[in-house]
């Protein structure tokens, strides 16, 4: 089993390391989240507006393909003080470029909250993300981003509700 599984580590490592190329650069964004809640929340579920800040590796396989690794830190959830997250997140996204300028991408998110503790949200998230990057230059770069949240995010011991973030992210980044 030891084997297998360092061969699988091997053959991952080997497949990035024969990338075409490999970018780095940063990324900012402007936060639209909000939650859904099941059954539906009991009071005014307003969006929240705030930013997101990233660092990022493109590993290009071929011109049109490639994997987009990120690590984020993203302010979420509603505009009530009391349903708000901030999460550390790593989105990893395999990007299609359709032409020179424009590409998209799809994949899953893992999140780590970095909120108080007992606030009634469940420490690790998991969604799916969603998005489209416009290069404006060779290195500066728009982008637009749909998440969807898959888990719960409240604390399942503290209440019986359920819910679920919804993001949509408008960013600007560099690539080196």
């Amino acid at each position: 089993m030891k084997k297998l599984l360092l061969t699988a580590l091997f053959a991952c490592f080997a497949t990035i390391g024969i990338s075409q190329e490999i970018r780095y650069g940063v990324r900012g964004a402007l936060n639209i989240s909000n939650l859904d809640f099941d059954p539906d929340a009991n009071f005014e579920n307003k969006h929240r507006n705030g930013f997101a800040f990233a660092g990022f590796v493109d590993f290009g396989f071929t011109e049109e393909l490639s994997l987009h690794t990120e690590l984020q830190w993203s302010a979420e959830g509603g505009k009530d003080e009391d349903i708000r997250a901030d999460y550390i997140q790593m989105p990893i996204m395999l990007k299609l470029s359709v032409s020179d300028r424009l590409s998209f991408g799809a994949g899953p998110q893992i999140s780590l909250k970095t909120w108080q503790n007992n606030d009634g949200f469940s420490t690790f998230a998991f969604s799916g993300v969603l998005g489209a990057e416009y290069m404006i230059t060779d290195e500066l770069f728009i982008d637009a981003r749909y998440s969807i949240g898959l888990t719960n995010i409240l604390d399942e011991d503290l209440t019986d509700s359920e819910a679920r973030n919804h993001v949509i992210q408008f960013g600007f980044g560099i690539k080196i």
